[in-house]
């Protein structure tokens, strides 16, 4: 199977003509968390995330190149994507932004590998950190899921520019 192609044609486009685009797509809103090797906790805001497979349970997520937190999500064998509810907005401000510890002010569990699991998520995905594919200014995690579980919570959803909740 060939998995490149020649270059695309030349875009006739901004960056931000591309974002403002790709902002009228409504996306669901996660927290991806881990634990380093000094037992302290790691976790950030994503909306890229996306299910790969059924067999065996795969799922992607992305993260920018250059974020501090790339070596630490790099090296870690396994981390959480915790699928935030609709009332749960604060928390996606608190882990988009460098916060001293964001773990001091939020309440979770532990999965079985130690990782964070944020309460109140309408969803959480216990995975291992399978393979990582560096694509553009960004590089894409694929984790094969160990364990997950839901609430059927509404969900937090991001749409041009904000959060919303299904209702509005």
């Amino acid at each position: 199977m060939n998995t490149s192609s020649p270059r695309a044609t030349e875009r006739e486009f901004d960056s931000v003509h591309f974002r403002q685009a790709l902002s009228q797509f409504a996306t669901g809103v996660t927290v991806i968390t881990t634990r380093l090797a000094d037992g302290s906790f790691r976790g950030l805001t994503a909306s890229s995330f996306n299910s790969v497979s059924l067999d065996p349970p795969l799922v992607l997520w992305s993260l920018g190149s250059g974020a501090n937190s790339m070596p630490i999500f790099s090296g870690n064998s396994h981390y959480v994507i915790n699928v935030l509810s609709a009332d749960q907005a604060h928390l996606a401000k608190l882990f988009s932004t460098r916060s001293e510890d964001p773990f001091g002010t939020v309440e979770f569990e532990l999965s079985r590998t130690g990782q964070p699991v944020l309460k109140g998520a309408a969803a959480w995905f216990e995975c291992h950190n399978r393979s990582r594919y560096p694509e553009g200014d960004h590089v894409i995690f694929v984790g094969e899921v160990e364990h997950c579980e839901f609430a059927g919570n509404a969900p937090l959803v991001f749409h041009g520019g904000r959060f919303r909740d299904l209702l509005e």
